[in-house]
């Protein structure tokens, strides 16, 4: 990927901003989080992350719905990414409808596999059950992804919390490449790598954005890269010692942990 200025180019030629407001948190408020994207949009975010399981979908559309109708900012300006939820691997094509239809929008511009995982539907969250796993069918769901850019739902589909084995496993049949392979990293910016900040306080939002007329020094770079770099979620709760296709959070990074 390339970068250029504040935005990194995808394997498709899409471009994606760096920096972009994550929408993940409990307890979600509905107004909060409205408040907190028209904020965003002020300040100047054009890359808006949410997912099915967020729950943050409908707000974040009625946002976006009001920002294009007030001319604050136009949709081809706005880059936003949901996710497909493991209990609707059986249907990624419909899925990805239903959250177009709650964030207001004919298509997004990446769709991604929230994790590597199959679920029954009204699996137990947020610790799935023993009898909620099935079995896994990487290369049947990532067709249905495929899929979901032939009929132009979405722009780019990638995946979510996956490892490097398996990004190796699904590139040997996949037609169309994952675009990006999102992960909780400690730094990643100057690498030319989009990063998420999630925070709904109006002073944070605008200073997580504020990071484009500074940079890191060659020392800082090499003091950094020179640090143990830990995943914030591992995903503990998608794995057990019998029904999980992963025993451990070992097996579920392949060891990349």
């Amino acid at each position: 990927m390339g970068s250029v200025g504040r935005v990194v180019e995808l394997n498709t030629g899409t471009k994606i901003p760096l920096v972009g407001l994550g929408t993940a948190a409990m307890n979600q408020n509905p107004e909060e989080i409205k408040t907190a994207v028209a904020t965003a949009l002020e300040v100047g975010y054009r890359h808006f992350d949410t997912a099915s399981l967020y729950r943050s979908e409908c707000a974040l559309g009625d946002a976006l719905k009001d920002a294009f109708l007030k001319g604050l900012a136009a949709r081809e300006e706005v880059f936003v990414t949901t996710k497909l939820w493991s209990e609707d691997w059986d249907d990624s094509v419909s899925a990805l409808r239903t959250s177009l239809k709650n964030l207001q929008l004919d298509y997004v511009d990446l769709y991604l596999i929230h994790w590597p995982v199959r679920l029954r539907k009204g699996a137990s969250f947020p610790i799935p059950k023993e009898e909620d796993f099935l079995p896994l069918d990487l290369e049947s769901v990532w067709q249905a992804m495929e899929q979901c850019v032939h009929l132009g739902l979405t722009k780019a589909i990638g995946v979510s919390n996956f490892s490097s084995k398996k990004i190796g496993d699904l590139l040997s049949h996949a037609k169309i490449p994952p675009a990006v392979n999102q992960v909780t990293l400690r730094w990643g910016l100057e690498q030319g790598i989009s990063v998420l900040p999630k925070s709904y306080n109006k002073g944070r939002i605008t200073q997580n954005f504020q990071v484009f007329d500074w940079s890191l020094t060659a020392e800082d770079h090499s003091k950094i890269s020179r640090l143990e770099q830990k995943k914030a979620n591992l995903g503990l709760e998608m794995t057990n010692s019998t029904t999980s296709p992963y025993k451990s959070v070992e097996e579920l990074w392949d060891g990349e942990i």
